[in-house]
C-alpha cells in the first residue's frame, strides 16, 4: 500500500484517483503527525510526501522515519510545487528520500516510479521468505538423522532452485539501480545542455560570464560523476578500483566549488603540499567537501573563517605516529577557528543524523561526517577530531599512501 501525505485534501484526492486507476492501493494522511501514527500501525511499501505542511514538515517526518529501525527503509518520494529550489532538492535527498519531484508532475513517469518501488517491496518480501526457508533448512539438517543422504539430495535440489530465483531477483535489482541512476543523471544532463546553449548564443563577448558558465558546467560534470560513484559505493558488492590521486588537485576542485561562499564570508584558506595516494578520487573529494563545508558553515557569527589544511608523511597508521619521509602513511589536518564542540561528544559527531548544534542557526542533516568516516575507513584509514567550544576544531585523517584491500 502507498501512503500519500499532504495537508491539502484536493491534492490527495487527485493523486489517489490517478494511482487507483492503475490498481494501486492507497492510504492518506493530512499532516506529518497523522502520517507518523499511521506508519507505526501499517506497513507501507512507499510514501509520497508533501514538503511544506503545518506542524511537522516533510523533511522532519522523513528524518524521524530514518532514525527508526522499523521505518528507516521505507522509500519516500517528495512531491512539491513550492520548494523547487536546488537547496531544497539537495536537502530532500540528504534527509533520506529516494526521489524529489517538483510540480507540474509527469504522471506517466510518477506511475512508473511508484510501480518500480512496489515491485522492489514485493521482491524484498520474497527474499525474506527465502531467507526463512534457508533458516528452516539449517534446522532440519541438524535434526535429521535417518535417511540423511536422501534428504540432503532433495534439499540440495531445492536450494539450487532457490539460488536461481535469487540470481534472477538480483538481476532485477541491478536493473532498478540503473533506472534510478538514469533518473538522477537526466536533470544534470539538461543543466549541461542549456548552460552550453546560453554560453554559445548569448555570452560570447562577456569573459566574466563565460568563466562563471564554465565553472557551472564543471560543477555539473562533477555532480554527475558523484551520482554514479555514490550509487556504486552504496552497493556492497560493487568494487570501485582505486587510482593514483593527487590530493592537491582534489582540494583545488573543492575550493573552486566553494569560491563564492569563501568570498562571501571573507574566509582565509591556507594549505601546504598534499601527497599523492591510492584512492577513489570522487570519495576523497566528498571528504574534503564535508570538512571544509563544515568549517565554513560553523564559523562564528561575526568571525571571518580561517581554515588551514596541512599534511605530513608518517611512519605508521596512528594519529600520534612520528613523521618520516620514508613513511607509508600520511596525516592530514583540517583546522578551523569556528564554534568548535565539547570533546565529550566526539563519538556522536561521526554517527549519522547526529548534530550538536542548533539547526535553526546552522542548517545541516547530520550526515556529512558519518559519510566522511565511512569513506576514510573504506580506504583503510582513520579519522578523529580535537576541539574546544568556541576555539575551533581540527579534523585529523590518517591514510595509507598505497591502497591495500582488507
Amino acid at each position: 500500500m502507498v501512503l500519500i501525505v499532504d495537508d491539502i485534501r484536493a491534492n490527495i484526492i487527485a493523486l489517489k484517483k490517478t494511482l487507483e486507476l492503475h490498481n494501486i492501493d492507497v492510504d492518506s494522511a493530512e499532516s506529518g503527525e497523522e502520517a507518523l501514527k499511521k506508519i507505526l500501525k501499517t506497513d507501507y511499501c512507499l510514501i509520497i510526501m508533501d514538503v511544506q505542511m503545518p506542524g511537522l514538515d516533510g523533511f522532519e517526518v522523513v528524518k524521524i522515519l530514518s532514525g527508526n529501525q522499523r521505518t528507516k527503509d521505507i522509500p519516500v518520494i517528495f512531491l512539491s510545487a513550492l520548494n523547487t529550489e536546488k537547496k531544497y532538492i539537495f536537502k530532500g535527498y540528504e534527509t533520506g528520500a529516494v526521489e524529489y519531484i517538483t510540480k507540474p508532475v509527469d504522471t506517466d513517469l510518477l506511475i512508473l516510479k511508484v510501480k518500480t518501488f512496489i515491485k522492489i517491496y514485493e521482491q524484498q518480501n520474497e527474499l525474506k521468505v527465502m531467507k526463512d526457508l534457508l533458516s528452516k533448512e539449517i534446522k532440519i539438517r541438524k535434526e535429521a538423522q535417518d535417511n540423511l543422504e536422501i534428504k540432503i539430495a532433495e534439499r540440495t535440489k531445492e536450494l539450487v532452485q532457490k539460488n536461481e530465483e535469487l540470481e534472477l531477483r538480483n538481476h532485477e535489482l541491478q536493473q532498478f539501480s540503473w533506472v534510478v541512476s538514469h533518473d538522477l543523471n537526466e536533470p544534470i544532463r539538461k543543466i549541461q545542455i542549456f548552460i552550453k546553449i546560453i554560453k554559445d548564443l548569448y555570452l560570447k563577448t562577456d569573459d566574466k560570464a563565460v568563466d562563471y558558465v564554465n565553472r557551472t558546467i564543471k560543477s555539473a560534470e562533477r555532480m554527475q560523476t558523484l551520482i554514479t560513484d555514490l550509487l556504486a559505493y552504496s552497493r556492497l558488492s560493487a568494487q570501485v578500483k582505486p587510482e593514483k590521486t593527487d590530493l592537491n588537485e582534489v582540494l583545488q576542485e573543492v575550493l573552486s566549488d566553494f569560491d563564492y561562499l569563501i568570498e562571501n564570508k571573507n574566509a582565509t584558506i591556507k594549505t601546504n603540499e598534499l601527497p599523492t595516494v591510492d584512492s577513489i578520487p570522487s570519495q576523497m573529494r566528498q571528504v574534503f567537501q564535508n570538512l571544509i563545508g563544515n568549517a565554513l558553515k560553523f564559523s562564528g557569527i561575526d568571525q571571518k573563517p580561517e581554515i588551514e589544511i596541512t599534511s605530513e608523511i608518517i611512519v605508521e597508521k596512528s594519529f600520534d605516529s612520528p613523521t618520516s619521509p620514508e613513511g607509508s602513511f600520511c596525516r592530514i589536518v583540517v583546522k578551523d577557528n569556528g564554534i568548535g564542540f565539547d570533546e565529550i561528544y566526539l563519538d556522536r559527531i561521526f554517527i549519522i543524523f547526529q548534530s550538536l548544534n542548533d539547526r535553526q542557526t546552522y542548517e545541516g542533516t547530520g550526515i556529512g561526517l558519518a559519510i566522511a568516516k565511512k569513506i576514510i575507513e573504506k580506504h583503510n584509514g582513520l579519522i578523529t577530531a580535537k576541539s574546544e567550544v568556541g576555539k575551533g576544531a581540527s579534523f585529523i585523517i590518517v591514510l595509507p599512501l598505497k591502497y591495500k584491500s582488507k
